[in-house]
């Protein structure tokens, strides 16, 4: 009777294991429905129901009536619902904003709302760079502008050297070499920034060829380089999730020039493709521990590492990678620790 009794209540501690782990994910405050409104961010949902915002694909129940769910509107209703025993989130579509105009129907879908805030991330999406050492010893570059002028801006014509042969027309961003990203233990440089200056558009080919300035963000100078214009932008649809696999690394770089680092602010990452890192991936961040005297023995004492906040993946490269810091619960700096969160 006794070993029944056991096996029962082990089995029924089996049963409830997962209701209890899923039920943990949600915070104690969390409400039963949410009205999705312009300006919302799936994080910012997410963080409404959950304690780590980045367990929403584990969570999530999918409509079987709704056609994308991964896309979610404003005016669109997020409900916790129980699906065997266990909580989940579900979306329900909410009412349309229909506009209406004399003789024509016409019904203006809003947009779905962004996983995180894009206009943070935008800048980077697309015209910031990480090249190899190697890449600014290979590129085309502009090797003087018309008319003796030592700078060019938008309409100005300039003259391009090492083009290849038969390089067909069309649009490239002009770059400049930047910082370079080193690994803070051994010292390798994991990649070059190629800083955004313009987008030139080739009108003639030869050598030097000629081309003309689109658009710029400063002065285009002699001896700037050349990299085509990728056909398809970098993603902006991803989803906050945990890493597939374990990832550790350390914060190496601060872009925009910024000293301390806070919510929203953008960081470069010793983590790249080569180490599985990959858009959407959370990453806790860990304020390295102090070196202190320990004042009774003398002894050098490292103090514990402290959790200091959360940072999303946005953009991969080889080695390196971009973070966005969603969440700051103290400063953060240059060293330190990222990892599963």
């Amino acid at each position: 009777m006794r070993i029944r009794k056991l096996l029962g209540l082990f089995i029924g501690l089996v049963i409830c294991l997962p209701v209890l782990a899923a039920s943990e994910m949600f915070r104690g405050d969390h409400p039963d429905r949410y009205t999705v409104v312009r300006g919302d961010t799936l994080w910012d949902i997410s963080t409404r129901f959950l304690n780590s915002p980045w367990y929403w694909p584990e969570i999530w129940h999918v409509n079987p009536e709704i056609e994308n769910p991964h896309l979610i509107y404003p005016g669109d209703v997020i409900t916790l619902i129980y699906v065997d025993g266990e909580p989940r989130l579900t979306v329900e579509r909410g009412v349309r904003e229909v506009r209406l105009s004399p003789g024509i129907r016409e019904e203006q879908l809003p947009a779905a709302i962004d996983a995180i805030p894009m206009d943070a991330i935008r800048p980077f999406l697309n015209r910031s760079h990480v090249v190899d050492r190697d890449f600014f010893n290979r590129a085309p570059y502009i090797v003087a502008g018309e008319d003796e002028r030592v700078m060019a801006s938008q309409g100005d014509r300039v003259y391009v050297r090492r083009l290849a042969d038969g390089e067909e027309q069309g649009g490239y961003s002009v770059v400049r070499e930047g910082s370079p990203f080193r690994d803070l233990q051994t010292g390798e440089i994991l990649g070059i920034e190629a800083t955004h200056v313009g987008e030139l558009d080739l009108m003639r080919g030869g050598d030097p060829a000629t081309a003309q300035v689109l658009s710029s963000n400063r002065e285009v100078l002699s001896g700037d380089r050349l990299m085509r214009i990728p056909r398809e932008p970098a993603s902006a649809n991803f989803f906050p999730k945990a890493p597939d696999g374990d990832l550790e690394g350390q914060v190496i770089h601060v872009l925009d020039g910024v000293t301390q680092i806070g919510q929203f602010d953008v960081v470069v990452l010793n983590l790249g493709e080569e180490q599985g890192a990959e858009v959407g991936d959370v990453l806790a961040v860990y304020k390295a521990g102090r070196r202190v005297r320990d004042q009774v023995t003398g002894d050098r004492v490292t103090l514990p590492e402290e959790r200091a906040g959360e940072l999303i993946i946005f953009r991969t490269f080889d080695k390196v990678s971009f973070g966005l810091v969603m969440r700051a619960n103290r400063h953060m700096a240059i060293a330190d620790i990222v990892r599963n969160p």
